[in-house]
């Protein structure tokens, strides 16, 4: 139960995170998108592939940026998945060693409480980060 709820802190703050950016950045770059893409198909005298060629110019900036926050997600799940990975590798070694199951079930929760803590921590500077790459990227 305890890291069911540990996995919920984690998934919170990082849904918070990705609504914010969605919000503050994200969604001003997709209006932007858009409005180069019908300035595009105003473009009367272009044939279909320069239409198709502008379009695609006008896509990049947020495909960049969906990959950009897709890259650092990931990073930061694999992160937390080796701290994790950690925590058990540590108790099956405890068990091995001959220490009681609830000594080691207490050990493992108080490591991946830690994991969790320190990768919560983490997540205002990576929300940061993104959003001074993404406001570059929008411009």
């Amino acid at each position: 139960m305890a890291e069911l709820q540990q996995q919920l802190r984690v998934q919170e703050a990082v849904d918070s995170m990705v609504k914010s950016l969605e919000r503050e950045n994200i969604r001003k770059m997709q209006g932007l998108m858009f409005r180069c893409s019908a300035a595009c198909c105003e473009e009367s005298q272009a044939s279909m592939h320069q239409v198709h060629q502008c379009i695609e110019r006008c896509h990049a900036p947020l495909a960049q940026a969906q990959a950009l926050v897709t890259s650092e997600l990931e990073k930061f799940q694999d992160r937390l998945a080796r701290c994790t990975m950690y925590c058990n590798d540590k108790a099956k070694d405890s068990i091995d060693a001959g220490s009681k199951e609830l000594h080691v079930k207490r050990q493992l929760e108080t490591c991946v409480t830690k994991c969790v803590d320190d990768h919560m921590n983490l997540i205002p500077a990576m929300t940061r980060k993104m959003k001074e790459s993404l406001s570059s990227m929008g411009k």
